[in-house]
């Protein structure tokens, strides 16, 4: 994990130098890599993909005019996406369609059921206690999946209450790590781990239904 952050700073750090300098090739290279994943996140907050493109293309300036205050405290593209969230709340706040607070605060409100066992996480004694999984959910396994079947899992994505997609979105499509999306959400480590342990349960039944032949296509 240390190897490879060093590895993403390093590459962080020459992507930075050459976009600083004015490198065209170098925004081009990370709007290629980023903007489609951009547009499916804004579409988190806002109430259309249209909207979405927009605050996609808002948050590229943002990129541009805030390069020279980047400091490297958090990944290049942590800090994208900060920029991209920020802007697509206050957009979705103005759309009168943003992802409900309160439903990041509360995750035992929203969706049902009841909240994850206690016995999942690491003893109340153990150190690790509030950082990782005792038992980690398998998440839904998103790389080896292709075609249909991969289009059925993000279509079921789609149907997850609003807080739990948002958190599954930016876990498991996105990659961000933990403390990234509690940052990008402003959500707690505890209530992230509930939402995201919610919205996997849901996906793998709806995806194991698919599979199964219980699809009602």
């Amino acid at each position: 994990m240390r190897q490879r952050a060093a590895v993403e700073e390093a590459d962080d750090g020459e992507l930075v130098a050459r976009l600083r300098a004015g490198d065209e090739s170098a925004f081009a290279q990370l709007v290629e890599t980023h903007q489609a994943a951009m547009v499916r996140v804004a579409e988190l907050f806002v109430p259309s993909r249209s909207v979405a493109e927009e605050v996609a293309q808002e948050a590229w300036v943002g990129v541009l005019q805030g390069l020279e205050g980047f400091e490297g405290r958090s990944s290049l593209k942590t800090w994208m996406y900060r920029i991209l969230t920020n802007r697509a709340k206050t957009r979705g706040e103005r759309e009168r369609r943003t992802l409900p607070m309160s439903a990041l605060e509360s995750p035992d409100v929203e969706g049902g059921g009841a909240a994850v066992a206690e016995d999942r996480f690491h003893p109340a004694d153990d150190p690790a206690r509030g950082n990782l999984w005792a038992r980690p959910p398998r998440p839904p396994d998103v790389e080896t999946i292709a075609g249909e079947g991969h289009e059925r899992l993000l279509a079921a994505i789609e149907k997850l209450p609003s807080a739990q997609r948002a958190v599954i979105t930016l876990r498991d499509v996105q990659g961000f790590d933990s403390e990234s999306v509690c940052d990008l959400l402003e959500v707690s480590a505890a209530n992230q781990r509930v939402l995201l342990h919610r919205g996997r349960s849901a996906v793998r039944s709806e995806f194991e239904r698919y599979l199964e032949g219980g699809d009602d296509r």
